[in-house]
């Protein structure tokens, strides 16, 4: 009656042992480390050559390191002390940089897991702390939305000028005024048939006709929808972009998300330099389309220190030299959009770049003017100018849809779209909120956390045990195992504990116990009702789960509904909170009937339960 069967017993003994594992990374702590990771936006970290290059980089300056670590993004050497980092960081830095005023590698000091490498070799890793727990830096951004609609409503600008001489249109002036676009015209002709135009060409203007004195006119503003678009793009651009820079810092788990229409909240835990975090997020790049110099022997003097004039020295990925002309045929204000593909003919990968229509008709005159030509578009960063692609021009292309292609892969066409994209910012920001939150606040925060935490438990425990017995011991280790697989879920999905994560998992304590209260509570009414020992946990059991599925289920929608529509620490708190409900009810019901059925299920005459003073009735 009272026996698990051998599989759900050995399952049972799994779960937990999984639990005890990926919940020990937590308890090691951190030791000093050093990242490298690219300084460079057109330098891609290779894993496994920067790993091979950071190993003999520390063996050859005598440095022994705990443990080389590799990423998507960068490579991170573990060290036993500070000192130890300190003289790493040198050493790194000559190797991996050895031109100081044009480092292509970030060098930054970090901090790494001290857990053994057999538990990082399974994925075990503790989980990242929040911005209140660890210290660093909080960045609230003003993304200016006006600004935004105001580039794109200078760029229509230049297009209708294009367009109306495109279309042989005679007019008496187009000018931007505050939030719209007045073009002006001589007679009622020429207005009638410039508005045709411009229908016609874009869907994104709402146009209207009006007369100032003698002139004719058409006021032209953007729909709602396209503006819209545009401010849903720039904060989008703009968080991507904040993305990038902010991974140079060696931040383990940055926080970037907006809040409201036109805000990016930026937390940064771990980076108390506030100021090199402003030069990080304030960076602007640019954009750059220009013409190689393929004049026979120009690239071989420039490699010996004569650089022909007007051209300027560059290197191509892998290194490759390349001979640029200073003159600027494009530059990114004239890209809309850059998206990865393929090539319609050869299948091959290539990036698709979409130009306005003033950038459409210059690329279209360039391309049919150096037809076999290399053209190079570089990525101008801290005045320093790096080669994103140098393609060869085959044709003219008309129409504002670019194609580069040609030994590229998949990837590269992927990180070639993201670097033409996310170069500069889509709109202009400013920094509204700045706080710094140091190491030591975050410890007492973490102190302060886990001492509320523990007291509830051992308040918690204490009352069990006194009333409800060996039943209330069942209860506190259960209560105990759901604590444990809470912890490793959070480590495994690699979560950001915060102080509302603390709350919520304080939470989760007394909300799990009451489920073994239910649990006990039928146990004793069954006994109350003339019940054997042994029936009396069968059926307490089943009946309580009802209840104990009832209340949890609403219970979890609540948290759902904060998970959906929360932001920020809210967010964060629903998250543990719906985790704890899942692992609450394994513990509660499967963990601790097992325990019960260990210790009664194989007693056949049993004819008392531990379980405290049961209340009977008065017979009169």
């Amino acid at each position: 009656m009272n026996r698990y069967p051998l599989w759900k017993n050995i399952l049972i003994g799994i779960v937990m042992l999984w639990g005890l594992i990926y919940t020990l990374p937590n308890f090691y702590g951190e030791v000093p480390a050093v990242q490298v990771s690219s300084g460079k936006a057109t330098l891609k970290i290779d894993a496994a050559a920067t790993t091979r290059r950071l190993e003999e980089s520390l063996s050859t300056a005598g440095i022994q390191h705990d443990g080389l670590f590799a990423d998507l993004t960068s490579v991170r050497a573990r060290f036993r002390d500070t000192d130890t980092q300190l003289k790493a960081k040198d050493a790194i830095e000559k190797a991996f940089n050895p031109d100081a005023t044009d480092p292509s590698y970030v060098v930054a000091l970090n901090l790494l897991s001290a857990s053994p490498q057999w538990l990082t070799n399974i994925g075990a890793l503790p989980m990242y702390l929040g911005l209140d727990l660890r210290g660093g830096v909080h960045f609230l951004l003003q993304v200016d939305m006006k600004g935004a609609v105001t580039k794109r409503l200078d760029a229509t600008t230049g297009d209708l000028r294009t367009l109306m001489r495109d279309k042989n249109v005679r007019h008496a002036g187009i000018s931007r005024e505050g939030q719209s676009v007045v073009i002006r015209f001589r007679d009622v002709e020429s207005q009638a048939r410039g508005r045709a135009v411009i229908s016609t060409s874009s869907n994104d203007l709402q146009l209207v006709e009006g007369q100032d004195g003698a002139d004719f006119k058409i006021t032209a503003t953007l729909t709602p929808m396209a503006q819209k678009t545009i401010q849903e793009f720039a904060i989008k651009q703009n968080i991507t972009t904040l993305h990038n820079r902010i991974n140079e810092l060696g931040v383990a788990e940055p926080v970037i998300q907006q809040q409201g229409l036109d805000r990016i909240v930026v937390q940064l835990p771990g980076v108390q330099d506030v100021a090199k975090a402003k030069d990080i997020l304030g960076r602007t790049a640019t954009l750059e389309i220009r013409m190689v110099d393929e004049t026979p022997g120009a690239l071989e003097a420039a490699m010996t220190g004569a650089i022909p004039a007007g051209t300027e020295l560059y290197n191509e990925r892998g290194g490759r030299p390349l001979l640029v002309k200073k003159q600027v045929v494009l530059t990114g204000e004239r890209l809309t959009d850059a998206q990865p593909g393929f090539d319609g003919q050869t299948q091959e990968a290539a990036v698709h770049l979409t130009l306005d229509a003033a950038g459409a008709r210059i690329f279209k005159d360039v391309t049919r003017e150096n037809i076999n030509k290399r053209m190079a578009i570089l990525l101008i960063e801290k005045g320093k100018g790096e080669v994103v692609t140098a393609p060869v021009i085959r044709g003219e292309i008309g129409g504002g849809r670019v194609q580069i292609s040609g030994r590229m892969s998949s990837e590269e066409a992927t990180d070639t779209a993201l670097l033409l994209r996310a170069g500069s910012l889509a709109a202009p920001m400013e920094i509204i909120e700045e706080r710094t939150i140091g190491p030591s606040l975050g410890a007492e925060n973490i102190s302060k956390g886990f001492h509320s935490t523990l007291w509830g438990f051992v308040a918690i425990g204490v009352f069990m045990c006194l009333y409800y017995m060996l039943f209330g011991l069942v209860s506190v280790i259960a209560l105990a195992s759901n604590l444990l697989l809470l912890v490793a879920l959070l480590s495994l999905l690699q979560a950001t504990l915060t102080l509302p994560g603390i709350a919520a998992i304080a939470l989760t304590l007394g909300m799990a116990i009451d489920a073994n209260v239910l649990i006990n509570e039928r146990i004793r009414e069954e006994l109350r009702n003339g019940s054997s020992p042994q029936a009396a946990i069968a059926t307490g059991y089943d009946r309580a789960f009802d209840t104990i599925l009832d209340s949890n289920v609403t219970t979890l929608i609540a948290g759902v509904a904060l998970l959906v529509f929360g932001s920020g620490p809210v967010r964060g708190f629903a998250v543990v909170h719906c985790l704890g409900i899942l692992t609450s009810m394994f513990s509660a019901i499967l963990v601790s009937r097992g325990l019960v059925n260990l210790i009664y299920g194989r007693k056949r005459k049993l004819e008392k339960l531990a379980i405290g003073q049961i209340w009977k009735a008065d017979a009169n």
